[in-house]
């Protein structure tokens, strides 16, 4: 076959199939349309979508930032005086209570945004310094039931305080377990553990502790975890380090 005859076969080739084409086109114009302009509103959603998440993380993280600037706002000390401007705090309580407004406000308003998260897990922060145990217990256990391990996780680390603070130390010790079991980035097993070992330590259960201190000093002797229970083990006498004028 010569090449003029293979052009003209190629050539009739693409004919009959733009002429295909054209024809089912035209044949099924309508459902062609109404797939397009499906697939051009789906678009047009997610594009919108998309514009809406981020100006709702926009606003979550200015309406966070603002419940942190009061939330490490200063402490007013009686005869220090205050720089113009500067919103101060008559006690810790009181500038809990103004940031745990504003974080609850953040968490409500954009419980969905990592901004809005983060908000609610510092609002049952605050409540427990603003002395609100019941209200800081709720919120930690609605942040502890997060599908965010991390955040999760710490918490739990400060539900777990709370316990120890209000007097359920077996509710403490279990969750401690838990996160051993289970560590995290922000949470390691190392850190639950030198938690339980100092409850046990709190508790006048020094062999508990040393337990606990032991496995941790042997398992991981270079980690933090492990360097802090050697020190534990063998705490430094005192004055130790210091010049010896100063040790008299």
């Amino acid at each position: 076959m010569d090449q003029q005859t293979k052009a003209e076969l190629k050539h009739d080739n693409f004919i009959d199939a733009t002429t295909h084409g054209l024809s089912w086109a035209s044949e099924n114009r309508r459902s062609v349309i109404v797939t397009s302009i499906a697939l051009l509103g789906i678009i047009l959603i997610l594009v919108a979508g998309f514009v809406f998440y981020n100006n709702r993380s926009q606003a979550a993280s200015v309406a966070f930032g603002d419940a942190m600037t009061a939330y490490q706002a200063p402490i007013a000390q009686p005869g220090q005086p205050i720089p113009v401007g500067m919103k101060t705090y008559n006690s810790i309580p009181e500038r809990a209570k103004a940031a745990n407004a504003l974080f609850l406000s953040a968490a409500d308003k954009y419980g969905m945004t990592p901004a809005g998260k983060n908000a609610l897990y510092f609002a049952g922060l605050t409540s427990m310094e603003a002395g609100e145990n019941a209200s800081a217990e709720t919120t930690f256990k609605k942040v502890a039931d997060s599908w965010d391990s991390d955040l999760a996780s710490l918490a739990k680390l400060s539900l777990a305080q709370l316990y120890r603070s209000t007097g359920r130390s077996p509710q403490a010790i279990e969750i401690y377990n838990q996160l051993t079991a289970k560590p995290t980035t922000t949470v390691p097993a190392g850190l639950a553990q030198i938690e339980l070992a100092e409850l046990y330590e709190a508790q006048n259960q020094p062999e508990a502790a040393k337990k606990i201190y032991a496995q941790l000093k042997d398992k991981d002797a270079k980690g933090p975890a492990g360097v802090l229970a050697a020190q534990k083990l063998n705490p430094a006498p005192a004055g130790a380090g210091l010049p010896p004028q100063a040790q008299q």
